[in-house]
């Protein structure tokens, strides 16, 4: 059983058995990684705020070749980012992304996947009430550009044509992307995307948030953002905080 010694950012966490708890973390030299604390809910002392809901840090842990599971020796926490907590469309915004990377994350070292989740939660942490939908928004996409399902904008998901950036395109879940004249007139479905919304999501790619956004403007871009990974990542169980991320903000009535 190895040792290692690698940053990491708790996801998730849930109790288990009576006095320990499973955590879901992704790790820079690792990937996504369950492992296991022992004693922790018998005894806050070994392991303090490293239980703690998006909290990073320096983890090692105990790998078993062959195992799902491995052991948590010690968690070092440099940031708690408390502050995902005190608002909610902050706080579901970050467990959106969080779902995000442990659906689709490997369990092999992806330092830049490990980047982009810690710049979505920072930003998060910090973003105004009014601003975490554009934040998260940046941070879902630019996720999925570090996951390699990154849409076609700028040519043609089809025949690789040159796409206008003044051109209001079809937008094809299944293509891949962005379509040109002739492709889009004979795709079976899509959305069309004006060039507006295109340079947005251009930039949401890039894990740069646009403002402001109009509340028309935000719920489409959850919804494309849903649609695509419903073509193209997910496995069919149903995505639960991306869902209430999306209901919440449609609830709350918040301008993005």
């Amino acid at each position: 059983m190895a040792l290692l010694a690698t940053e990491a950012i708790v996801l998730h966490a849930f109790d288990y058995l009576e006095s320990s708890r499973i955590l879901r973390i992704v790790t820079r030299d690792a990937g996504v990684r369950s492992v296991l604390a022992k004693g922790a809910r018998r005894s806050s002392r070994r392991f303090g705020s490293a239980l703690d809901l998006f909290a990073q840090g320096s983890a090692q842990l105990y790998a078993k070749p062959g195992r799902d599971l491995d052991t948590l020796s010690g968690f070092d926490v440099t940031l708690a980012r408390a502050e995902l907590a005190g608002d909610l469309g902050r706080f579901a915004g970050a467990s959106a992304v969080a779902e995000l990377t442990l659906r689709f994350g490997r369990d092999a070292a992806d330092p830049g996947l490990f980047d982009a989740v810690a710049a979505a939660l920072d930003a998060l942490a910090v973003a105004a009430r009014e601003d975490a939908l554009g934040t998260t928004l940046a941070s879902a996409w630019h996720i999925v550009a570090e996951l390699g399902f990154g849409p076609a904008l700028d040519v043609c998901a089809e025949c690789h044509a040159t796409l206008a950036e003044s051109a209001t395109v079809m937008f094809s879940h299944p293509s891949g992307g962005a379509l040109c004249a002739r492709c889009g007139r004979i795709a079976p479905t899509g959305r069309v995307l004006p060039p507006e919304a295109r340079s947005a999501l251009r930039e949401f790619l890039g894990g740069r948030r646009v403002s402001p956004l109009d509340d028309a403007s935000g719920r489409a871009h959850q919804r494309l953002l849903r649609e695509f990974l419903t073509e193209h990542l997910t496995d069919g169980r149903p995505m639960r905080a991306m869902e209430l991320w999306e209901e919440g903000t449609m609830v709350s009535g918040v301008a993005p």
